[in-house]
């Protein structure tokens, strides 16, 4: 064997290579790795440990037993909840609520990102964003109130301000009506999710090149047409995650805020979403396992849309993997 075959040999593989460097970039950052420990160590704990009691979806788990003691029914709970007769309402609910609050609340942001973008006068920007940041950082029991107040039938301003106008002769009670539910569900979180939501777009805005407008404007594009040819196209990755990340969560209707602003039994049948069908079917009647079951269910189809939208984003260049 010659020496120059001795010292290839000897040489690490660029496996190698990159496992070390891989190391040696860790133990550098070891400041860094520090401080991701502790949030590593909560996701665990709290995310990846509760896993193990998915198990009872497929058992008929009583309080007070064992995970181990609790027998096995299969699919029996899956079986019962497809067969229900509040299935097919449930899953309406769900999935029009959704899809409304998709459509209507995750273009928002993004107009309002882009008509602040817009303003020159920064005075007036930072009370606009002030004032659309505010309602998100107060909680769905102060906003439920708010709402309920403002749709009053007694002294609410909505109803006092429509019999100014002449538009009706008596108040009507908007919360105990079907027909106004999806309405005011939807209108109730663009409002309260708009501000904070544009607070990443505006960011994305940012990066783009000034001399890019700069350069549009010269060869006379409007500032319309600048928005559409130079700022949305630079900020559709961004634009693209969080789509993926929304249609993921499609099946998320929502809970805090259909648990407040759907009090009423009478709007039931237009209120009734996955996620509060398992609190009061499952939950608050303990059928644990029932509950697991129908959650489970929800889980696997939202991660099944994650995966498709990624799939189909993939095709685009941007795709969380």
């Amino acid at each position: 064997m010659s020496q120059l075959s001795i010292e290839k040999s000897m040489q690490p593989s660029p496996q190698q290579k990159k496992k070390d460097s891989g190391l040696i970039r860790f133990f550098k950052q070891w400041d860094l790795q520090l401080m991701v420990i502790p949030a590593l160590a909560l996701i665990f704990v709290f995310s990846y440990i509760p896993m193990y009691g998915i198990i009872i979806a497929f058992q008929d788990y009583k309080i007070g037993s064992s995970f181990s003691s609790s027998p096995w029914v299969g699919l029996k709970h899956f079986s019962y909840f497809f067969s229900s007769p509040e299935f097919g309402l449930v899953m309406r609910n769900t999935i029009i609520i959704s899809f409304l609050k998709f459509l209507v609340g995750f273009p928002a942001p993004v107009i309002l990102a882009l008509m602040l973008n817009e303003v020159r006068k920064m005075t007036f920007k930072r009370v606009v964003q002030s004032v659309t940041y505010l309602p998100y950082f107060m909680s769905w029991v102060i906003v439920g109130g708010l709402v309920s107040s403002l749709l009053s039938v007694d002294s609410g301003a909505i109803n006092m301000l429509l019999e100014r106008l002449n538009l009706i002769t008596q108040p009507i009670n908007f919360l105990s009506l079907p027909e106004y539910f999806w309405g005011i569900l939807v209108t109730t979180n663009v409002w309260k999710e708009i501000g904070f939501g544009s607070i990443v777009y505006l960011a994305a805005i940012a990066g783009v090149d000034p001399h890019t407008y700069e350069a549009a404007s010269i060869d006379g594009a409007s500032r319309f047409k600048q928005i559409y040819l130079i700022t949305l196209p630079s900020i559709m990755p961004v634009v693209t995650i969080f789509m993926i990340l929304a249609i993921g969560n499609l099946l998320s209707a929502g809970f805090e805020d259909i648990l407040i602003l759907a009090a009423n039994p009478a709007i039931r049948d237009v209120s009734d979403v996955i996620d509060t069908y398992v609190v009061r079917i499952g939950i608050e009647n303990y059928r644990y396992s029932y509950a697991t079951a129908v959650g489970l269910f929800k889980s696997v189809v939202s991660v099944g849309l994650l995966t498709l939208a990624n799939l189909v984003a993939r095709r685009s260049g941007n795709s969380l993997w």
